[in-house]
């Protein structure tokens, strides 16, 4: 079953259940993944890995925005932001703990043959393809920095 999909079902079920806060979230997920489509780059069917770049956009966004309202005591916008985070998440594909993130970055590391920490960017090509959508680059790139070091 399609993301598109998945979401207008459950946005049919959360006006069912008169869950407000939970509607906002999934309508902006459906807003996001609209402009995406009636973009001049996707005709239909819109990849999944566009999907899960969008989706972790939106992620991002959102804790931003808590991080500036909590630094500025409006915990009730905090909290709002919090919840469509949570709502976001559960669209993305399970994260990767950083152990498991370890592991396959040293296979990547042997396979490309990186030596120092002037080959990160050989290593973080590979490694930015195999974790898509499940560890964050920020994280990968740390762990990567350290285990060329």
């Amino acid at each position: 079953m399609s993301l598109e999909i998945k979401i207008n079902e459950d946005i049919k079920q959360a006006m069912l259940n008169r869950d407000k806060a939970k509607l906002e979230a999934l309508r902006a997920i459906k807003a996001a993944l609209l402009l995406i489509k009636t973009g001049k780059d996707t005709s239909g069917e819109i990849p999944e890995s566009l999907e899960i770049s969008t989706l972790q956009r939106l992620v991002k966004q959102r804790k931003e925005a808590a991080e500036m309202y909590k630094s500025q005591n409006r915990m009730d916008l905090y909290e709002e932001e919090v919840f469509q985070i949570d709502i976001i998440q559960k669209y993305l594909p399970e994260q990767l703990s950083e152990e498991e993130i370890k592991v396959t970055l040293t296979e990547i590391i042997k396979e490309t043959g990186a030596t120092s920490i002037k080959d990160l960017g050989k290593v973080m090509g590979a490694a930015s393809a195999k974790f898509a959508g499940k560890a964050d680059n920020k994280v990968v790139s740390e762990i990567t920095r350290q285990l060329l070091s």
